[in-house]
């Protein structure tokens, strides 16, 4: 199984009020770093069978938005799993009820979802050092008791690769 980790994408300041912070939605710069992300992942072939995501706002328009750049036309499975509060054991549990599944694109909150990374891709399933930022998202390659981390990209990597991409690598020549 291949496993597509991404932190959903800017959604400004936390609230105080638990309540209203599960409503929070992206802001302006999260929905393009959707945008980004997304485009990147058609770039790399990716194909998922199933996206699950934190029934928070911001996490499960993370999963919308990506979902339809990849052109997922599947359910979003909500999962309670990959709310911030989780354990790795609620996470494992997650994993076992779509084993079946040859890609998925999880989608949640730090700092639990880098630790969830960390401890995948770690023989004895050890916390690694893993701070994935908003919006970022890590391809892991499952094996029998550990993951490989195969890639992980930033949108700021992805801003960087965009204007360069942009900017032309050919030496300006006139036509004379």
């Amino acid at each position: 199984m291949v496993i597509y980790f991404l932190r959903h994408a800017s959604a400004g300041q936390s609230v105080a009020n638990a309540k209203k912070d599960e409503k929070r939605a992206l802001d302006k710069e999260g929905i393009v770093q959707c945008g980004m992300v997304g485009r990147a992942l058609v770039a790399f072939d990716v194909h998922v069978d199933v996206i699950l995501t934190s029934p928070l706002k911001r996490s499960a328009q993370t999963a919308s938005l990506v979902g339809n750049e990849l052109g997922y036309e599947g359910k979003m499975h909500l999962e309670d799993a990959l709310r911030p509060q989780a354990s790795f054991v609620d996470f494992r549990r997650m994993l076992e009820k779509y084993a079946k599944q040859e890609s998925i694109l999880v989608v949640g909150h730090n700092p639990n979802l880098s630790e969830f990374l960390g401890r995948t891709i770690t023989e004895a399933g050890c916390e690694g050092a893993i701070d994935l930022k908003k919006g970022s998202v890590a391809r892991v390659e499952m094996g029998r008791h550990s993951g490989t981390l195969n890639w992980c990209i930033t949108p700021r990597l992805l801003r960087g690769l965009y204007a360069a991409a942009a900017e032309s690598s050919r030496p300006k020549t006139s036509r004379k």
